[in-house]
């Protein structure tokens, strides 16, 4: 019986391995990052929003746009036949925190439902990055590794304001 129990848990297990495409596995951490990146901007007073540790450091609020431009910059330069319009990302930005937050939350949406309607074989084909050729799931390792990058400087931003930073939310 115990054999029969360890046989179908490796199988079940095999099963699920296959099913877990880089796509699929993007988009898991994606809707995770967009998760913690919120709660990390909601952990944030409003009237802290413009703290920089130093002058040469964006701003809380800086951080969270430049997060939201880098994103809508890679999702639709490299996954839509949208023209990016670098301008406009610029123009109207809101000022309160609910504003923001969901300025944020409607980016990191736009993203996810570009991926998800990219088709899996298109993850191989190469594009012109500024950095040289690069193939799309690379940029979508960078999509997330910005995200990452910038978010650990708000968890530094949080601790310098004695403001306890949410958990670690990963997988």
């Amino acid at each position: 019986m115990y054999r029969l129990l360890v046989l179908g848990f490796l199988i079940s297990g095999t099963t699920m391995a296959q099913q877990n495409t880089p796509k699929d596995a993007f988009l898991e951490k994606w809707k995770n990052s967009k998760d913690y990146l919120l709660e990390i901007a909601k952990q944030m007073p409003e009237d802290k929003f413009g703290f920089k540790p130093t002058e040469r450091e964006m701003s809380f609020r800086e951080q969270l746009f430049h997060i939201r431009g880098n994103m809508l910059w890679l999702g639709t330069t490299y996954f839509s036949s949208e023209e990016f319009d670098r301008e406009k990302l610029k123009k109207n930005l809101p000022e309160t925190k609910t504003e923001i937050i969901a300025l944020l939350t409607e980016a990191f949406d736009k993203v996810y439902t570009r991926i998800q309607e990219t088709d899996e074989n298109d993850l191989k084909f190469e594009v012109d990055f500024f950095a040289g050729r690069k193939s799309k799931l690379q940029i979508l390792n960078l999509l997330q590794d910005h995200v990452t990058h910038h978010r650990g400087q708000l968890i530094v931003y949080l601790n310098l304001n004695d403001i306890e930073p949410p958990r670690y939310v990963g997988w």
